[in-house]
């Protein structure tokens, strides 16, 4: 059964959006785990500070219905699709990796670049999953983070998670 990894934003309605989102990820799979939330600037717009954190969990679903289940929970929370891709977000939840499986084609981009480039991406999911490994590297995500050197992009927020 693969762990999956995703994303999760949003800087409207910060709280109520990741709580909702732990709780509706919580419902649709087993054993959610995630990392702490983290306060961080927008990137590519002026806006609002984004919550983010890294969540996992184990499914033997196919990546097609997962990726349909998060869009069902980020549009259950507000957001609108099709939208600008810099821009305000209720939720934004994307798929980081699906066990081992390396796709870029049309439809996925997995795992995702995004891992590798920035801090509110890759700091959560090292401090999830620090002896894991990048799929297409094989490098612990815990050094791909010290690597980085931006542990000062990422601020922890004290939100609980379980309300």
């Amino acid at each position: 059964m693969p762990r999956i990894y995703v994303s999760i934003g949003s800087n409207i309605e910060r709280e109520k959006n990741i709580r909702g989102a732990i709780r509706a990820l919580k419902t649709r799979f087993a054993s959610v785990t995630a990392s702490p939330v983290y306060r961080t600037e927008a990137e590519g717009f002026d806006g609002d500070d984004f919550y983010n954190l890294v969540a996992a969990f184990d499914t033997d679903e196919p990546l097609e219905r997962v990726r349909d289940a998060l869009a069902e929970i980020e549009a259950a929370h507000g957001r609108v699709r099709p939208g600008p891709r810099y821009a305000p977000r209720t939720l934004d939840i994307d798929i980081l990796l699906y066990g081992d499986l390396i796709r870029h084609d049309g439809q996925f981009d997995i795992p995702r670049p995004e891992i590798v480039r920035h801090a509110h991406v890759l700091g959560p999911l090292a401090m999830l999953a620090p002896a894991a490994r990048h799929p297409e590297t094989g490098e612990r995500f815990a050094d791909l983070w010290r690597r980085l050197g931006q542990t000062n992009a990422l601020r922890e927020v004290a939100l609980k998670l379980d309300r």
